[in-house]
């Protein structure tokens, strides 16, 4: 018997524990974001309300990060007008937010070369994984948008689906 009290004290001790365990999603109640712009060569991305940036993010891009997405493989980060159209939850990269590409252009200049546009590109964090690529390459997704594991929180949050992203060189 005092072995079966012993067990329920520790269960309800690490239920408790994990309930104050700090969660991967926070809330947000400040303005609205209106629009994400990347600016490639300057290795940042903005969270815009109207005209004001309300959070500048350092970022790493693809692994080949000069030029336009073409390609499935070509490791570089997308450029041009897309929208934020999905969330994992489950990232292997802590979280993340989907970007719309490709677009009908994008897909139809890949075909006509006779390959694949490619796809899955996502705004994320870090995780594990990320986290040592990190440290050796700045620059080191296969073509997504890289911001540290903090960061991803405040962008899960804050920024909802539909919203434009304009990425440029």
């Amino acid at each position: 018997m005092k072995r079966g009290i012993i067990r329920l004290v520790a269960a309800i001790l690490i239920i408790g524990l994990a309930a104050c365990a700090p969660s991967k999603f926070k809330t947000y109640n400040g303005p609205p974001v209106t629009q994400v712009l990347v600016k490639k060569g300057e290795r940042k991305m903005y969270l815009l309300s109207g005209n004001t940036a309300l959070k500048v993010y350092d970022i790493g891009l693809g692994n080949m990060p000069i030029g336009h997405k073409q390609f499935e493989g070509d490791g570089k980060t997308p450029e041009g007008m897309y929208f934020i159209d999905r969330r994992n939850p489950d990232s292997r990269y802590h979280l993340s937010v989907g970007v719309s590409y490709p677009n009908p252009t994008d897909t139809a200049f890949a075909l006509a070369q006779g390959q694949q546009p490619g796809g899955d590109i996502f705004i994320h964090g870090q995780g594990p994984e990320g986290r040592a690529l990190s440290k050796q390459h700045r620059d080191w997704t296969a073509g997504c948008i890289a911001v540290t594991d903090d960061q991803v929180e405040d962008i899960y949050a804050m920024v909802p689906d539909g919203t434009p992203i304009l990425i440029l060189p």
